[in-house]
């Protein structure tokens, strides 16, 4: 079994593990509509990958209030989380060939971490319904840092909490135009986009990355030929 120089990779869960039906972006529409909050769409989904609050109080700061701003993100917010959570409980399904990748990687004992735009209870309810945990080195919330997304702090969190100093040694996977740049503003050896999220090829193509790859399924052959 050849070494190879990766010593973490750092995953994306909505639409990067776990399949991405459109349930963040159907509670975000339904916790703004509900909140008086004016959105587009497809503005709403260039945001997908983002910390959950910033994005609310992007679309609330569009309003102009010159009071009761903060209340009405923190009432969207809510409103959000209980959508979502509600999403999740019914149904969170795998992407095929992730939990092959995750044991390949163990097997060459490179550790795992995710990063989310999603609060840590949202992760954690993914993780323990799945059964992940155990795969995880760390599991880091935009909740966890001062900024989400692309701020690259949630991986160098991810980082810390795995005990990895060197950024070269580190590859981080995502289907977000967020999550590329979020990974190009760490410089890690790795930026990989894949295909099986809410944006295509020609979309993560516009962003800083290393490779597009269809799914993670594909990842341990990317690390055997360029890492």
């Amino acid at each position: 079994m050849p070494p190879v120089s990766v010593k973490l990779v750092i995953f994306d869960i909505a639409g990067t593990i776990i399949e991405d039906h459109g349930e963040v972006i159907q509670a975000f529409a339904k916790s703004l509509m509900e909140n008086g909050i004016p959105f587009v769409e497809d503005e709403l989904k260039q945001w997908k990958g983002g910390s959950k609050r910033e994005v609310i109080r992007h679309f609330v700061a569009k309003l102009n209030l010159k009071r009761g701003a903060e209340q009405k993100v923190e009432s969207a917010y809510h409103h959000f989380r209980s959508e979502l959570e509600s999403y999740y409980s019914e149904k969170t399904t795998p992407i095929p060939g992730a939990v092959d990748t995750f044991r390949w990687c163990k097997d060459r004992s490179i550790l795992l971490a995710t990063t989310t735009g999603f609060y840590c209870e949202i992760s954690d309810l993914i993780l323990n319904q799945l059964g992940w945990r155990e795969f995880f080195a760390a599991n880091i919330s935009s909740t966890d840092v001062p900024q989400g997304r692309p701020a690259p702090f949630m991986i160098f969190r991810a980082m810390e909490a795995s005990r990895i100093q060197n950024v070269r040694e580190v590859v981080s996977l995502g289907d977000t135009p967020l999550d590329l740049q979020s990974g190009s503003n760490a410089g890690v050896a790795g930026v990989v986009g894949v295909l099986t999220g809410a944006h295509g090829r020609e979309s993560l193509e516009r962003e800083r990355h290393t490779h597009i790859i269809n799914s993670v399924a594909e990842l341990p052959k990317l690390i055997v030929r360029e890492f």
